[in-house]
């Protein structure tokens, strides 16, 4: 959004026509782009990239910041999108699915005996969770584009 369009010094539009032209292109929802979840994708391996090396703390936090200052200022024009998809309920599935299959597989893994302490073990976990988040948060994010197409968001 343009910040000289809300400023009350700003000169109207003097075309009807003008004014109907910019009108969609603000309302236009854009998708967030594909290499944005993969942010998310790091932040839900965060456990075992900090079990596989507890120095990935500091990297993980400076990621975690980088994350904030990215969504805030080059995606902020889309956290309309965000905000409508956290308000759905299969986003939310998602979320819970993802922390559910981590608990699920480690307490699996346990109670089967083989349990997850190798330092390959937490790596090859941490990009399996971060690839499953990738993916179904871009699906999350395809299904509610095409909910609020269909109802005229």
């Amino acid at each position: 959004m343009d910040t000289m369009t809300l400023s009350a010094a700003a000169p109207l539009a003097t075309a009807p026509a003008a004014a109907a032209a910019v009108a969609p292109a603000e309302d236009e929802i854009k998708p967030l782009p594909t290499w944005f979840f993969a942010f998310e994708g790091l932040m839900s391996a965060a456990y075992d990239l900090f079990q596989a090396d507890h120095r990935a703390l500091w990297a993980l936090g400076a990621l975690g910041v980088v994350n904030l200052v990215v969504s805030l200022t080059v995606m902020r024009s889309r956290l309309r999108l965000a905000k409508r998809m956290w308000r759905g309920k299969s986003t939310r599935k998602v979320a819970i699915g993802l922390v559910g299959l981590r608990l699920g597989a480690h307490l699996a893994l346990s109670l089967a005996g083989f349990a997850v302490v190798s330092t390959a073990g937490h790596l090859a976990f941490a990009v399996v969770m971060s690839a499953t988040t990738v993916a179904l948060l871009w699906y999350a994010q395809r299904v509610s584009l095409r909910a609020l197409a269909a109802a005229g968001a």
